[in-house]
């Protein structure tokens, strides 16, 4: 199982970024996927999570009605849109696949939001 993540960098308030987290070594469309970010000196957070068809998504209140979650099972591939962002969406952000039972995550990809 491997999962990468790509498109951080850094962007000014109220920019947008769109993340995307690539996955092999397993039947992608059989599986949940979840978006995570650790903000230095903080916990690793849950930012949003979509089921297998791409159908159920849920997302933390802080990033509701800013950020959007979605798949391309054809191309093992999930995203996340990321809007009106803020200083406090500065993190590393993880793609995270539970599969048979392990959760596995990618290396992260770093957002930051500065002026």
């Amino acid at each position: 199982v491997q999962l990468v993540e790509s498109g951080g960098g850094l962007v000014q308030p109220g920019g947008s970024l769109r993340l995307s987290c690539a996955a092999s070594g397993f039947t992608f469309s059989a599986y949940a996927i979840k978006w995570y970010r650790q903000a230095p000196g903080k916990e690793r957070e849950l930012v949003a999570a979509i089921n297998s068809a791409g159908d159920n998504l849920n997302y933390a209140d802080s990033v509701k009605g800013r950020f959007t979650i979605s798949r391309d099972n054809p191309k093992n591939t999930v995203y996340l849109q990321m809007n009106s962002l803020k200083l406090e969406d500065t993190a590393v952000y993880y793609c995270n696949a539970r599969v048979r039972g392990r959760g596995y995550w990618g290396p992260g990809t770093q957002v930051t939001v500065s002026s």
